[in-house]
């Protein structure tokens, strides 16, 4: 069936339910704007987010209504209330339609037949899925579709239900969860159909159960991944959807490498980024900041003197830089933090970096370099300390690294604006090149750079 032959093109109205879900929203609207089904409204419910969630929201042509409690049914109601919808889809924040049919998919087919009270769609593993999550969802979103007359089973995370059913039987407003289930057992029992349609689908990075033995999961997963070979379409947040940003804070200095301002040689990895949006240096020089310009990158601000202080660490200046942004509009999706002080980034360093935090999950990317000799830690009690495990043969010896923050650091704005760079899921990135982890922080280093530009090994 195609678009043109829906029943009257019935208006669809979208409801959607937020708490802190900057991290997801964007893609999950940017999605649902691009349905070939396209007669639908957004109406977004927020249970009073304290992130970036509604400003990313309003992006899109939406309608806000608020909460002060939660309960999964009373909240789909609220929503509903402020609706003008034929057909209520229900679909969560951390939800993206996997393409543009999501939406005609899944109004065809509560089309086909006035006895289908409502119908839900796929939920597909993202590629980070947890290996419990992935198994979950694998088992009970098959690829077969269903029609239920005796089976009560119904999910709100992506679904469709007539306005008319709603009338009669709203959500169950006291309950903490299952409202769907509740509800579609309610319209089994008056003689009415629900529709499991996989063609509808969504990727969906948590699972419909949290927990089981992660190794029985592994290998339930490994099993099903085998017999099905389906999940080779693990879903993946496109970076070229996302607002990226690069950052490089920068103190006033006059550093140059053979005769270019060292600065460059950021700057320009950062505009050879095929993802990176917008390129912002952050210093408290507008000297430092004209010639930032000069080069391609945006200055809207100088940050205040006392966050260049030697005490004050990055955390701070990229906590300031996120605030002012923010004040001017600008959310980025992720931030790429690099430091002038390493000028020899591989071509590909950071894209690929962005891009293995995006198909991972990771809060934080860091790139590293491994390190096969001894490490040491100074004790002010103890002296020296050793960390590896010592004269072990190299084959045999535990995995180290050395963290190179400042050669590129990809990581979420909402941990910025708690003033860390670092989140919680934290995830290294090695870099196999000796000039890409060289630090260029004083004159005899500056001396060796310009001999390697000079030699062909530096360019921008």
């Amino acid at each position: 069936m195609t678009l043109k032959s829906l029943k009257n093109n019935k208006l669809c109205s979208l409801v959607i339910r937020t708490k802190n879900e900057e991290r997801w929203i964007g893609s999950c609207l940017t999605a649902v704007f691009n349905q070939t089904y396209d007669n639908f409204e957004v109406i977004i419910v927020d249970n009073n987010s304290t992130d970036r969630t509604i400003e990313k929201a309003n992006k899109f042509p939406i309608k806000i209504v608020t909460i002060d409690e939660y309960l999964p049914g009373a909240s789909l109601n609220v929503g509903v209330r402020a609706s003008s919808g034929d057909f209520i889809v229900c679909l969560s924040a951390h939800c993206i339609p996997v393409n543009d049919l999501w939406l005609e998919n899944l109004v065809t087919t509560l089309e086909e037949n006035n006895d289908f009270a409502g119908v839900y769609g796929r939920q597909e593993p993202m590629s980070f899925t947890s290996p419990a999550d992935k198994r979950d969802l694998i088992l009970v979103f098959g690829l077969d579709r269903k029609i239920q007359t005796k089976d009560s089973f119904f999910h709100n995370a992506n679904s469709i239900i007539r306005r008319s059913f709603w009338n009669e039987v709203p959500f169950d407003e006291e309950i903490s969860n299952i409202e769907d289930r509740i509800w579609g057992q309610q319209m089994i029992d008056r003689g009415l159909k629900l529709v499991y349609e996989p063609t509808a689908s969504v990727y969906h990075y948590h699972g419909i159960h949290q927990d089981g033995n992660p190794e029985r999961c592994n290998n339930v997963v490994r099993i099903i991944q085998d017999m099905q070979n389906k999940l080779s379409n693990t879903g993946r947040i496109d970076p070229m959807s996302l607002d990226i940003i690069a950052l490089i804070p920068s103190r006033s200095n006059d550093w140059r490498i053979a005769q270019y301002p060292q600065m460059q040689f950021t700057i320009s990895a950062a505009k050879n980024s095929k993802y990176v949006s917008k390129v912002i240096a952050a210093t408290d020089s507008d000297v430092t900041a004209n010639l930032a310009k000069s080069l391609g990158a945006d200055c809207p601000f100088l940050r205040p003197k006392e966050l260049s202080m030697d005490y004050i660490g990055i955390d701070s200046v990229c906590k300031d830089a996120i605030d002012h942004l923010e004040k001017t509009g600008i959310y980025p999706d992720l931030v790429v933090v690099l430091e002038e002080t390493f000028p020899f980034r591989d071509k590909d360093l950071i894209d690929k970096m962005i891009e293995r935090t995006l198909n991972e999950g990771f809060d934080t990317l860091v790139a590293a370099r491994r390190e096969i000799g001894s490490i040491w830690q100074e004790n002010e009690l103890l002296g020296f300390e050793r960390l590896d495990s010592g004269e072990v043969p190299r084959k045999y010896k535990e995995k180290s690294y050395i963290g190179l923050r400042g050669l590129c650091c990809v990581t979420h704005t909402g941990f910025l604006r708690q003033g860390s760079i670092l989140g919680s899921k934290i995830g290294l990135f090695e870099t196999n090149s000796q000039l890409s982890s060289l630090e260029v922080r004083d004159e005899k280093s500056r001396e060796i750079a310009g001999q390697l530009f000079k030699a062909g090994l530096l360019s921008f």
